[in-house]
């Protein structure tokens, strides 16, 4: 078996200090009044430009929190350039959007309402809209006690109900509350993925999300011309085809993956980010067993998100 120390150098405080992954809290504190109105949000198609599509139109919570395509497609039926990612535990990531361009939720959602290619509503038509509608007006009032709504009252809103979104509860986390025993092939597969050094850049509570990598470190992938990576946003040169690197959590129900959907399974996944990142190539036992360990961080959608 292939070993990496750069596992060892990972650790957390508490009861699961031996392990370089944590299991997610039950809950995380958020305003119920402000969920509920975010989730109201979230599924109307009011803040596109056409009425046609909604938060939830990329990102499903029925299902993944994401929308099973490559790339997702906007008003007029435009497609983007970048897969979206699922919504389920991203109040849990260090920054959002794959270039880290979003310091949290709330900036996050702003992106997508006025984004021409996807909802494409100017930010003051946004609040304009919602404005005019009693229903919708009424409820804002009820939290902020103004008679005006404005673009923040949206997102935060928004990212209330996005708080709520987290998953518990997989059968990796009840295995490390020592509440689950794992299979043979899934504690194999967790030991070859701290082993390979995967943990290295999936790791803490969300096993990813925490962190800036290059996708080919090892062996270089061609930069495409249509990408919002890294450089996007610093302009150094450096950080061309570097993304945040995604959660692992609930990523066996995600496909495709990578920041432009390319691969279509997670064999294909696994066996593209060890060539490219790590630089070894990959049995396909080993690739069979690293599946078995991945498809124990699918949680279930917490209860106070339901009961909104």
């Amino acid at each position: 078996m292939r070993f990496c120390l750069a596992f060892l150098s990972i650790f957390v405080t508490g009861l699961y200090a031996t392990e370089p992954i944590q299991p997610l809290p039950q809950t995380i504190a958020y305003d119920r009044a402000k969920a509920s109105l975010g989730k109201k949000l979230f599924f109307d198609s009011i803040l596109s430009k056409d009425r046609t599509i909604a938060c939830v139109s990329c990102h499903n919570v029925a299902s993944n929190g994401a929308n099973g395509t490559p790339l997702s497609l906007g008003i007029r039926a435009q497609k983007g350039n970048m897969n979206s990612p699922t919504v389920f535990n991203a109040a849990f990531n260090f920054t959002q959007f794959w270039n880290g361009r979003a310091k949290d939720l709330s900036q996050q959602a702003l992106g997508p309402i006025h984004n021409p290619v996807e909802m494409g509503l100017a930010l003051g038509e946004a609040s304009a809209r919602l404005q005019a509608n009693t229903n919708y007006k009424k409820l804002f009032f009820n939290i902020t006690k103004r008679t005006n709504i404005t673009n923040q009252d949206i997102v935060v809103m928004i990212a209330e109900y996005e708080k709520t979104l987290i998953t518990p509860n997989s059968k990796f986390d009840l295995y490390l509350q020592k509440k689950a025993v794992l299979s043979s092939e899934e504690l194999q597969g967790y030991l070859l993925f701290k082993n390979l050094g995967c943990v290295s850049c999936h790791n803490g509570v969300n096993i990813g999300g925490n962190s800036f990598q290059k996708m080919g470190g090892i062996a270089p992938i061609p930069r495409a011309k249509n990408v919002d990576d890294r450089f996007v946003v610093t302009h150094r040169e450096r950080d061309k085809n570097v993304f945040k690197v995604p959660t692992l959590r609930n990523i066996a129900l995600t496909a495709p993956y990578f920041h432009d959907g390319s691969a279509a399974t997670l064999h294909q996944a696994i066996s593209t980010m060890s060539n490219h990142n790590l630089g070894i190539k990959l049995s396909k036992h080993e690739i069979k067993l690293l599946v078995a360990f991945l498809k124990t961080l699918s949680g279930k959608l917490s209860a106070e998100s339901q009961k909104l």
